[in-house]
């Protein structure tokens, strides 16, 4: 259990390092870090999620898509199966919103339970952050 705690903090560590500048749209301006340490939480504590490999994607899975973290950089710290996860809820910012949105619907069934997992608590977070404030 101690070495997965670790390996839970360096997500969080690493993630915090990466949005340190980073702020939500809330009127706020809460900092972005709270949103993945909020949908590692949901996992957590409401859907009883243990699995260490899911919580630390959870904790990651905006790094490539909001910051200059690449997939062979989350391998590197986290292993092959976490970049799997991240990679498969990491949406490509190059193209456009509506196409990434197509893409997620379309590609929904055929992602990873734990990858589900993931997407599934990322939106119901943003769904909660909506409900709570309309943002900027």
């Amino acid at each position: 259990m101690g070495s997965e705690m670790a390996r839970l903090l360096e997500a969080v560590d690493f993630a915090a390092r990466k949005h340190k500048e980073q702020r939500r749209l809330d009127p706020e301006g809460t900092p972005y870090i709270n949103h993945p340490i909020g949908v590692a939480r949901i996992l957590a504590h409401e859907a009883r999620v243990t699995d260490i490999v899911v919580l630390q994607a959870a904790l990651l899975h905006d790094t490539v898509e909001d910051t200059d973290t690449t997939f062979s950089e989350i391998e590197e710290w986290f292993g092959a199966e976490v970049r799997r996860v991240v990679e498969e809820v990491t949406d490509d910012k190059t193209l456009p919103k509506m196409e990434r949105k197509r893409l997620q619907i379309e590609r929904a069934p055929h992602c990873s339970r734990r990858a589900k997992l993931v997407k599934l608590a990322d939106k119901l977070y943003n769904l909660r952050d909506l409900n709570r404030c309309t943002p900027r």
